[in-house]
């Protein structure tokens, strides 16, 4: 299998990844996780979601931003290697 986990193991840290997204996205404003979302699941592009909630782009950028910066860090505190 030349290293790669098996299928298994694979899907739990999938599964636990995601559960350490949800978490931590449980932790910022609504705002925050609404437009998070947005990007990240749903792939809408920034000016669609500066658009639909009434922001300049550049607020969503900055709440994007502060979202990556603080999933970063909570990843690290939960033990992954970034």
């Amino acid at each position: 299998m030349c290293g790669r986990q098996p299928p298994v193991e694979e899907d739990f840290d999938l599964r636990r990844l995601g559960e350490a997204i949800s978490a931590y996205l449980d932790t910022v404003s609504p705002e925050c996780r609404r437009v998070f979302l947005r990007r990240y699941w749903y792939c809408d592009a920034i000016r669609e979601i500066a658009d639909g909630y009434g922001f300049t782009q550049g607020k969503v950028k900055s709440l994007l931003h502060r979202a990556r910066k603080g999933l970063r860090a909570y990843l690290i505190e939960e033990g992954y290697d970034l």
